[in-house]
């Protein structure tokens, strides 16, 4: 019988991590951690089992045992063997690159892989930190060229000020970036095809300079500037929330300081949990897991019930297809 599966963490260092995450993960000596990918299929990167007795076992390997009773029947059906998300919390200390996404489409005939959408929920911020997205106004390939030669891209892009509890979605094909003083949870679709336009000026430093692809990135890009940016939602106490719903995930948060029985029966999917905020105990087909700021469970989809207990007060993202 399968049980609330937690793996591994694969840590990632870039030249814009801090080291929030490291606290919270309780890795010594003060180590720079710019993301720690909680749940990946990405080749090179799959996820390995941490707890239990299948310990040691990748995520691939669960699938090809488990199949639809691991990730549910429709959602085996349409990935195979792909598990379809990557999971990520995310420390940015600097800016990240701006940065954009293929949608499938694109990403199939250029790189045969699956196009990246993702959505952001804000963990930590400081008090000026702000979120690069989209546009301040409507621009178009010319323009984004000329600004991109004059170094002024800055001057067209929006910014957001951001606070714990802000959701962002970001499709493919808006630009975005994330900035200084944030930790952030990531839930993205299972791609790692990222291009890069413009780098805060680390692009001109032979030390910190990186790959650009502006040319990949100028025909797919959203030239139009949007109204809102930034997910408006109620979070409810001792209930779920929506905060995100397309056509490739959906996330809520579940907001409790008293036990809250979640149920899967009709399902279909696994779920995941992410906490962002407290502790809690898993209860579930009579095994417990206790999940703390910045952890990551998977849920099986064979699994009907859950029982989440919190340590005084918690606050997780409830994820699924």
């Amino acid at each position: 019988m399968l049980y609330p599966l937690k793996f591994i963490p694969i840590y990632k260092t870039y030249v814009w991590g801090g080291t929030k995450l490291a606290g919270l993960k309780k890795i010594k000596n003060g180590r720079q951690i710019s993301e720690s990918w909680e749940l990946s299929p990405i080749s090179g990167n799959i996820s390995v089992v941490a707890n239990g007795f299948l310990a040691g076992n990748s995520l691939q390997e669960l699938i090809e045992i488990y199949m639809g009773d691991l990730v549910g029947e429709s959602v085996y059906e349409k990935y195979g063997m792909e598990f379809p998300l990557l999971l990520k919390f995310i420390d940015a200390a600097q800016p990240l690159s701006v940065q954009v996404h293929p949608g499938d489409e694109v990403a199939l005939k250029r790189h045969n892989a699956y196009g990246k959408e993702e959505m952001w929920y804000v963990i930590e911020a400081e008090s000026d930190a702000e979120i690069c997205v989209g546009f301040n106004q409507d621009i178009n390939r010319k323009i984004l060229q000329e600004s991109l030669h004059n170094r002024n891209l800055p001057d067209f892009l929006n910014f957001e000020k951001v606070k714990c509890g802000n959701v962002f979605e970001i499709p493919s094909g808006r630009i975005h970036s994330i900035g200084k003083g944030i930790l952030l949870a990531e839930v993205q679709t299972a791609s790692d095809i990222t291009y890069r336009i413009y780098d805060w000026g680390r692009e001109y430093d032979a030390k910190t300079a990186r790959q650009m692809h502006v040319d990949l990135a100028l025909d797919i890009i959203d030239y139009s500037s949007h109204r809102a940016y930034k997910t408006e939602y109620e979070a409810i106490r001792n209930s779920s929330s929506d905060i995100c719903r397309n056509r490739h995930f959906s996330v809520k948060t579940v907001d409790f300081d008293d036990t809250v029985i979640r149920n899967y029966a009709d399902a279909d999917s696994f779920t995941v949990y992410m906490c962002v905020d407290g502790s809690a105990v898993l209860e579930c087909n009579g095994k417990s897991e206790t999940l703390i700021k910045c952890e990551t469970i998977l849920i099986p989809s064979e699994i009907d019930e859950v029982r989440l207990i919190p340590d005084q007060r918690a606050r997780l993202l409830e994820i699924s297809m």
